[in-house]
């Protein structure tokens, strides 16, 4: 297929969904493909520039990071709080389980170089592990959230939150010093954030606050991939009301309604169409060539896969959806969530080679 009739044909179908399902809907699909022409079209993510900062010491894409944090946070805060009920941040405790399952989600990111939003887009790129990948982190999510509430048990502090004008200044305190941090710790070269950082930083702000507002949520990843498991273990008659999670009725309306009227899982199939579109137009072959990997590095594809979705639904989220909107709608889960991951992956980076995952192509 050629690439102009590729774009017309996803147009179409953004069409094709604000029509039948409502225009909010198909704006969020155009959201989500947004998403996925920035991150891969700019080659901005989550595991990489984490990547860099641990082995090369190149704070410069987290600092991207953290300046796409501060932009929605400036605007995302007042107006939650002016909003009222109508909009909602990404709020959670910090437990026990919290954190633990985001020190694994730290492991198995850098296992597999992609985080929530990073496998979808490697998986819409054509990256094998990332294909491979994607199925298992759904499963892990799917299986995660049934075990939630038993995980949750273990113990977790009252949610916090900083809100208003008040929260944007401990944010942006809180980040400037965290940056700073990085920054000391930077080889000389790498004390500045490149132009197409920055750009995709704005860029990818300005997406995070229309999916706010017009979804009403923050953008979140991990619980559309565990609704469509869950919507296929009920089509296959899976009684799911043996699960808390699932037998919530929020939870159960959505697995009984269609896709195209879940947010997340709208968002998330815009990305992958997203990175799909932009891997096309930069090659005439759809699909990448085949890493020279050994056994042992697709089984550890497999288990990372389904322990970055299981470890990411007890840590109520992955790099986008605990991470990047914790953080900027105020909620300190988001803060302890980033410390663990962190630190989970300087553990992954010294795994990977040891699983043979440095690959010759």
């Amino acid at each position: 297929m050629q690439r102009g009739s590729l774009i017309l044909a996803t147009l179409v179908v953004v069409l094709a969904v604000a029509m039948f399902a409502g225009v909010r809907f198909g704006l969020m699909l155009l959201i989500g493909l947004g998403f996925g022409l920035v991150l891969e079209g700019l080659r901005f993510g989550f595991a990489g520039p984490w990547r860099a900062m641990i082995l090369h010491r190149n704070p410069s894409g987290i600092l991207a990071q953290f300046l796409a944090i501060a932009i929605v946070a400036c605007v995302a805060l007042p107006l939650i709080e002016a909003r009222g009920g109508e909009l909602l941040g990404a709020q959670a405790p910090v437990g026990w389980a919290m954190v633990g399952g985001a020190f694994v989600f730290g492991v198995c990111m850098q296992v597999v170089l992609g985080c929530g939003s990073g496998t979808l887009v490697n998986a819409g790129s054509g990256n094998p592990v990332g294909l491979l990948a994607l199925p298992f982190f759904a499963l892990g999510s799917f299986a995660g959230s049934w075990h939630l509430i038993a995980w949750t048990e273990l113990g977790a502090l009252p949610i916090v939150r900083f809100t208003g004008w008040t929260g944007v200044a401990i944010t942006l305190f809180a980040l400037a010093s965290v940056a700073y941090f990085f920054v000391r710790q930077a080889a000389p070269e790498h004390r500045r954030i490149p132009a197409r950082y920055v750009f995709a930083a704005v860029l990818i702000a300005a997406l995070a606050l229309l999916n706010l507002v017009v979804a009403g949520q923050p953008w979140g990843v991990v619980y559309g991939l565990g609704l469509w498991v869950a919507k296929g273990a009920s089509l296959v008659g899976v009684d799911l009301s043996g699960s808390a999670f699932w037998a919530a009725s929020a939870s159960a309306e959505r697995v009984d309604s269609s896709l195209l009227t879940d947010y997340t899982s709208l968002t998330n199939i815009g990305l992958m169409t997203g990175a799909f579109l932009v891997a096309s137009w930069r090659s005439a072959s759809l699909t990448q060539k085949l890493p020279i990997l050994p056994i042992k590095a697709w089984v550890a594809t497999v288990v990372a896969g389904f322990l970055l979705g299981y470890s990411s639904r007890l840590a109520f989220g992955c790099n986008v959806g605990a991470f990047f909107s914790g953080i900027s709608t105020g909620s300190l889960h988001g803060w302890a969530w980033f410390v663990a991951a962190f630190f989970g992956s300087i553990q992954g980076v010294k795994l990977r080679p040891i699983l043979g995952l440095e690959a010759r192509v």
